[in-house]
This record gives structure tokens, sequence and C-alpha cells, in this order.
């Protein structure tokens, strides 16, 4: 009775840590590399964007560019984005924030869209590694040389 008792407690409890207010949230997992930095990586769904004049760093957006947007990883962070179903991979910059759509983890542009092959489908499940730190564009660099 007793073990039965525990271990209904301890589900409950890793089931409540993997939810929050607005659902169950994507794991996230971090290793360390060969060179003893973090390296990050979650799964999820991954959509595409191809409008818009500026991302949320300044630049003006490229639709045929390999960027994409991420709620909270730093500017110039590179990405690798694996479609689970096919292995197909691709190395975006971070550039711009989303996505804001309830369950999607990543925005990434047409051109990155079209590397990956999910154009016509929209949306894909994928895991995206974060694989540095964050590296400046050079629309960032000349602003930076200037002040």
């Amino acid at each position: 009775m007793f073990l039965r008792t525990g271990l209904l407690v301890t589900a409950l409890a890793l089931l409540t840590a993997c939810t929050t207010a607005n659902g169950p949230t994507a794991p996230s997992v971090t290793i360390n590399t060969h060179n003893g930095g973090p390296l990050t990586w979650t799964t999820g769904t991954a959509s595409w964007y191809g409008t818009g004049a500026r991302t949320a760093n300044g630049e003006r957006y490229r639709p045929d560019g390999i960027t994409a947007a991420h709620r909270t990883l730093p500017f110039g962070t590179r990405v690798l984005v694996e479609r689970v179903d096919t292995g197909e991979s691709v190395v975006v910059r971070i550039n711009d924030r989303g996505p804001f759509i309830k369950g999607r983890i990543i925005d990434l542009s047409r051109g990155a869209a079209r590397k990956l092959g999910i154009l016509e489908k929209g949306v894909t499940e994928v895991r995206i590694t974060a694989l540095n730190d964050p590296i400046r564009s050079s629309s960032q660099e000349a602003s930076s040389s200037t002040n």
C-alpha cells in the first residue's frame, strides 16, 4: 500500500513538473560539448513565415535567407534544425522573435523551410540544437563599430 502511494505521488510530481499554466512544455536537454561549453537541444513543432519588413533585431527581413525566429535564444545564435521524420537539417541564425502560435518552438524563414523541404507542409516536428554563443550579424557589427 505504501509503495503504491509513493509511486503515485512520484508520478504526479513528475507530471506537474512537465506542465505549466500554458500546458505541456518541450523537454530541454543540456549536455557538455567537446570544448566544455553547454549544448542545448529540444524537440517540437517548426513552422515558417514569408513576410515582414524588419526582424526583431532590426535587420531587413530576407525571405530567402537562412534565418529563424525563436522566443528566447539570443540574436545571432546559430541553431541546427533537424526534421525528426527525415533527418534533413539546416543551420539557421536567430534574428527574430516568435513563433507566437502555441505549441511551436521555432519559425523558419522561407529559405530555411525550403532547405528542410517543408514549404508545402507548412509545419513539421524538429529537434533544435543551439550550436554556439551568439554571433553578430554584419549590420550589428557595423553599428557597434560606429559607437
